[in-house]
Formats: C-alpha cells, sequence, structure tokens
C-alpha cells in the first residue's frame, strides 16, 4: 500500500481518483489548494503525490517548487493545459510525469504505479565517477559539476543523463532511452523525452555537445 497525496480544488476530481487508488489498495490524503498541500507535507511523508496546477490560493507549480525544498516525492501533475511550456516548466520544477486533462483515470493510476515502480526500484550505479575535461559526474553522490560548479538537475534528469553517460559512445534509440529511463509501461509520448534531452542540455552548458542527436534513432553521449 503506497500512501497518495491528491492535491485539487474540484471535489469531484478528488473523488474519482480517490476511489480508482483505493480500488488498488493505495490510502489517499487530500487537499483542496496549494497551501494546503504544503502544510500537509511538512507534516507527513508520502510515497506519490497527484497535484493539479491551477487552484485557488497557491498553484500547483509553485506548490511543487516549495514540497522540492525540503523531499523528493514522486510528483505527477495534471493540467487542462498540453502546451510544451508549460510541461518543460513542471519538469524544470523536478516533476516526474504530466497528465493533461481530461484523463483516463485508469490510465493515471497506471502512470501512479510505474512512477512508484522506478521510485522504489532504483538500482546504485555500478560506476562511481565520470571525468571528461572540467566535467565530472559522481553517480554515487547523484552530484554533477562543470567547471568545479555544481550543476541542479531534476531527479529524471539525473537518471537519463547517468544511463547515457553509462553508455557512452553508444547509440541509444528512443525506445530504448524512454523503456530503460521511464519503464516498459511509460503511457507518455517521445516528446516527452525530447522535452528532458532539452532541458539536459540547458544544464549542461558547454557540454551539451556531448549529446549528439541521432536523426530518426535517438541519441548519443559521446565525448570524441
Amino acid at each position: 500500500m503506497s500512501k497518495i497525496l491528491v492535491v485539487d480544488d474540484e471535489f469531484r476530481i478528488r473523488e474519482i481518483i480517490k476511489k480508482y487508488a483505493n480500488f488498488e489498495g493505495h490510502k489517499v490524503t487530500e487537499a483542496v489548494d496549494g497551501m494546503s498541500a504544503i502544510e500537509i507535507c511538512n507534516k507527513e511523508t508520502f510515497d506519490i503525490i497527484i497535484m493539479d496546477v491551477m487552484m485557488p490560493e497557491l498553484d500547483g507549480f509553485s506548490a511543487c517548487k516549495e514540497i522540492r525544498k525540503h523531499c523528493n516525492t514522486p510528483i505527477i501533475m495534471l493540467s487542462a493545459r498540453g502546451e510544451e511550456y508549460d510541461k518543460i516548466h513542471g519538469f524544470e520544477l523536478g516533476i516526474d510525469d504530466y497528465v493533461v486533462k481530461p484523463f483516463s483515470p485508469k490510465e493515471l493510476m497506471m502512470r501512479v504505479n510505474a512512477v512508484l515502480k522506478r521510485s522504489n526500484g532504483a538500482d546504485t550505479p555500478s560506476q562511481d565517477v565520470f571525468k571528461y575535461e572540467n566535467l565530472v559526474v559522481d553517480f554515487t553522490a547523484r552530484i554533477v559539476t562543470v567547471n568545479g560548479e555544481r550543476i541542479d538537475m531534476t531527479p529524471k534528469e539525473y537518471e537519463l543523463f547517468f544511463y547515457m553517460v553509462k553508455n557512452k559512445g553508444i547509440a541509444l534509440t528512443r525506445e530504448k532511452l524512454i523503456s530503460e529511463v521511464w519503464g516498459y509501461d511509460f503511457f507518455g509520448d517521445d516528446r516527452t523525452l525530447d522535452t528532458h534531452i532539452k532541458l539536459l542540455r540547458k544544464s549542461l552548458g558547454e557540454y551539451s555537445k556531448c549529446i549528439v542527436t541521432l536523426r530518426g534513432v535517438g541519441y548519443r553521449f559521446d565525448t570524441v
């Protein structure tokens, strides 16, 4: 059984998510806005948070930013807005998935279970440290530095980057990256991968050149 915090100002949305979550054996706590969600997270811990973007008092993005200051609980955002900008903003804040309303409750639960599975089953990297010029990747500590300065990445950026670095020089298809980083049971589209690659290149600065686009295939991390 997992503890889920559902944050949405619409009673109907909270109820339907709670119904499906309870059916699968999860325990659900509800919050009606971002402020309430922050207060609850300061008192309790959860396995995953499902949070709407547009809410009174404090929107979901702002609440996510505050929650991320003290915990890395996986977060799935819900929104009626499906524009790329909103998705990118959410991923930059460290969310794990972005679901556009209206959504299928059954599919949402499948996404929840997929995120929980990845969160609980993360493997410790076999390598310790990778170095290339002034780029240093410490797998164990989950720290990436460029020119001695630590680079802040979202949890999913770390997973994607670590996987690519550990497979340096290997052409990785889009399907391979999605299945290895998001899981075979990922229900999003491959634009999620492109969005994270874009964010990753932005984080790496001058070393963004190491992520090579293989047109029609996927990507490769290379230092040549």
